[in-house]
């Protein structure tokens, strides 16, 4: 998302207590890892688009109205707005759709680890663009075994895909593209470096994505394909205040509050709470070399984001979400 220079937007910024850290933590580690969960159910009785689209609709303008109580400037230039719907689009609308699509198919926990590997992707990305500060030692370890790791994790299902199961094969495809487009969204949306505040900037990048995917569900006939179950709304109230209100809230709360360096720990955190959700509540059995990926994967995420913080002082907008939150 695209982060404001939160110091001036926040006067209470200096009055964080340690039990109140503790809770922002709490949030993030719980709320983004059991999203992947919430979007495995909703997936069995509601459209990928239009899942995400009442999703992102909803909790936009709730959280829009909110900025507007609390006095933020809503209202920017047009390139201004096309930048924060480009990017909403980029991440919510081709990396968090791209992810309801695949959990049709695969299980959640698995959805968590291949999504785990994003900051590899930025790092590689990074590296190529112009200006781009190559990696320390240390991070080129982290890619490495990154990359093995999400090998050994897809590898079962491949080996599935090809011998048959083209369903299988779609899904992988459009779980990794999803991640590349979250990985692009993210890159733009630090490069672009947007005056907005941080919530006015996600409220509005969540309302122009719901918009964008409901109207494009619509015209893609997928209203017959939604089904508002109790699973279904359960789901779909879950993601809406869990994933997209207070995991977006407690993740703001700890930049302001928290080094970057440890706000990054959500990005191993998420995986390995999806997982043990997935085998608790979903009865999910991941495969000996998936758990062999899932090791590999938090560690090289680990490795990666620690030697970007020791490479270059990280501003706090840097730090970009991961796509299921």
């Amino acid at each position: 998302m695209a982060h404001s220079a939160l110091d001036t937007q926040h006067p209470e910024k200096n009055t964080a207590t340690k039990a109140s850290i503790v809770l922002a933590f709490a949030t993030v580690y719980f709320f983004w890892g059991s999203t992947y969960t919430a979007i495995r159910i909703g997936a069995e009785d509601m459209p990928a688009l239009l899942l995400s689209g009442v999703r992102f609709f909803v909790a936009g303008a709730i959280l829009l109205g909110w900025c507007r109580w609390r006095g933020f400037q809503l209202a920017w230039p047009p390139r201004t707005m096309l930048m924060l719907g480009l990017i909403g689009l980029m991440l919510l609308g081709g990396g968090n759709v791209g992810l309801v699509y695949a959990e049709k198919t695969v299980p959640s926990g698995l959805a968590s680890l291949a999504l785990a590997v994003m900051p590899l992707y930025i790092a590689l990305i990074e590296m190529a663009l112009p200006g781009g500060e190559p990696l320390p030692r240390r991070g080129w370890l982290g890619l490495l075994l990154g990359f093995l790791g999400l090998g050994a994790l897809l590898w079962p299902s491949l080996h599935s895909g090809f011998s048959g199961d083209s369903t299988l094969l779609w899904a992988l495809a459009a779980l990794l593209g999803g991640a590349l487009s979250w990985a692009i969204g993210s890159i733009f949306s630090r490069r672009a470096k947007l005056p907005v505040n941080s919530f006015v900037a996600a409220a509005w990048q969540m309302l122009i994505a719901g918009v964008f995917c409901i109207a494009l569900g619509s015209l893609l006939g997928e209203w017959p394909q939604f089904h508002l179950t109790a699973r279904a709304a359960g789901s779909l109230a879950w993601l809406i205040t869990g994933g997209s209100l207070l995991g977006y809230t407690g993740f703001v709360y700890l930049i302001e509050h928290v080094p970057v360096a440890k706000v990054a720990s959500y990005s191993y955190v998420n995986p390995m709470v999806a997982v043990l959700l997935g085998i608790l509540l979903l009865h999910e059995r991941p495969a000996p070399a998936e758990f062999l990926g899932m090791g590999c994967i938090v560690i090289a995420v680990f490795l990666l984001t620690t030697a970007q913080v020791k490479s270059r002082p990280a501003p706090a907008r840097e730090l970009e979400q991961m796509p299921a939150e």
